[in-house]
């Protein structure tokens, strides 16, 4: 069977990044709350938020230990499937991976152990400080690897030699290039507002299943109240970038909209069935000039069309479009349930509970629909305007190695994945035991008689 290898590498590298951005969006996010409840902790001395880092520290463990093996893999298929890529952009990419390396990975490693297991060994502030460390590690992580995506969807501060290769010019530019701020706030934003819907739809499980109520209640006021703030602000940070996209980027906005041709008063699409070939799109349903106010803040608005370039030039439409609209009814939803749950926060009845709990991975979903937009809109290039993905693959690489490795990658990613699901189900059953709970009598031994003799 003929296979295309730079279909498969593409794939291949989509499903390993796929993998591997659920646990740094949740171990990001979930350091941060630590360290929140840490610091409650120490300022009112309740032991509830105590017992609440305890247990969920062990589900960051099993996260970050899962986001270092699972990203081990992604940098080495730099080499083994785009090397051309590897070579042409080297230059600034390395450095940008290996400034990651250099200060989050060795602050994160340094401070993880004191966080996991130096509470009985150091001092509460020692303790406190190790766990702002390693929030800041994570969160410093996310900044080099967004900098250097960044810097493939909207390159800037380079020089591209004769020989195709970039050579860095401006560093400053490199890093802070015009999607990145906005990039950074964006996904940091993700994370917290992932985790404090993780954090409330387990703790609506438990009090639910009345499994440690009291405890159980303080997390969900808590996460209740961050996603109230977090989730309004998500969507004011998705329309600047959104129009930050629009300036760098207006085919990928193109696409989001599902908007074939240039005009003004476009209208906001809730639903369509784009067809590329026709360059049209079937069963329309959508809010007239809303795409136009909303991208150019005027109800008559100019907003760009796919047929501005070739073909050739065009990302798969149908992904971006369908990929967008998840993300975007996700965080309507978010914003929706984390507002109710405010007016509704002096008793919250079994039905929205239940909402909750149903909840706890659409933060997940939403974050690889953010991604694949990101990704995908992006295409035909890995850097952006510049080289090709065509272009980007390893020489002579053949079809039948690359789908070889995607299977094993399957088949191992999967297994792991099931042992995490298997270990945190564990941790959430159990609950945040108090700290201080009676350890259990161990079984009396059977007294002899004389029978037994």
């Amino acid at each position: 069977m003929d296979v295309d290898p730079i279909l498969l590498s593409r794939l291949q590298f989509a499903f390993t990044i796929a993998f591997h951005i659920l646990f740094p969006t949740l171990t990001i996010g979930l350091a941060c709350f630590l360290a929140a409840v840490e610091g409650l902790w120490l300022r009112t001395r309740d032991t509830r938020w105590r017992d609440l880092y305890k247990f969920w520290v062990k589900v960051f463990a099993l996260a970050f230990g899962m986001g270092v093996v699972s990203g081990i893999p992604m940098s080495f298929q730099f080499g083994t499937n785009f090397s051309t890529f590897s070579t042409a952009t080297g230059n600034v990419i390395g450095p940008l991976l290996g400034y990651e390396v250099l200060t989050a990975f060795f602050l994160e490693a340094s401070f993880l152990g004191i966080m996991l297991f130096g509470w009985k060994r150091v001092g509460p502030r020692l303790h406190f400080f190790a766990t702002l460390m390693v929030a800041f590690g994570t969160t410093l992580s996310a900044f080099w690897i967004l900098s250097a995506n960044s810097w493939m969807q909207t390159p800037q501060g380079h020089v591209l030699g004769a020989d195709g290769v970039f050579h860095v010019a401006d560093w400053w530019q490199v890093i802070f290039n015009p999607s990145f701020p906005y990039r950074l706030a964006h996904m940091v934003t993700a994370t917290l507002l992932t985790t404090s819907f993780v954090v409330a739809g387990v703790s609506a499980w438990q009090v639910l299943k009345d499994r440690h109520a009291d405890t159980a209640r303080k997390a969900l006021k808590l996460a209740i109240g961050a996603a109230a703030v977090l989730a309004p602000l998500q969507l004011f940070i998705g329309d600047q970038h959104g129009l930050n996209t629009l300036e760098h980027q207006p085919i990928k906005v193109a696409a989001m909209e599902g908007n074939w041709k240039t005009g003004p008063g476009v209208p906001l699409l809730l639903f369509a069935v784009p067809d590329e070939r026709a360059e049209m799109n079937h069963l329309e349903i959508g809010i007239p000039n809303g795409a136009s106010l909303i991208l150019r803040h005027d109800v008559d608005g100019v907003v760009p069309g796919l047929t501005d370039v070739p073909p050739r030039d065009r990302p798969p439409v149908a992904i971006v479009f369908y990929a967008f609209r998840i993300m975007v009814g996700i965080g309507m939803l978010m914003i929706g349930m984390a507002w109710l749950g405010v007016l509704l926060r002096k008793r919250l009845p079994r039905p929205y509970l239940w909402g909750l709990a149903a909840m706890a991975p659409t933060g997940f979903v939403a974050t690889l629909a953010g991604w694949t937009v990101t990704e995908v809109g992006r295409q035909p290039f890995t850097v952006y305007g510049l080289m090709r993905t065509a272009d980007s693959v390893s020489p002579q690489l053949q079809g039948p190695e690359v789908m070889t490795s995607l299977m094993l990658f399957a088949v191992v990613y999967n297994m792991v994945l099931a042992a995490f699901l298997y270990f945190a189900a564990r941790a959430v059953r159990g609950g945040p035991a108090p700290d201080d709970a009676p350890a259990p009598k161990p079984a009396l031994a059977p007294t002899a008689t004389t029978g037994d003799a």
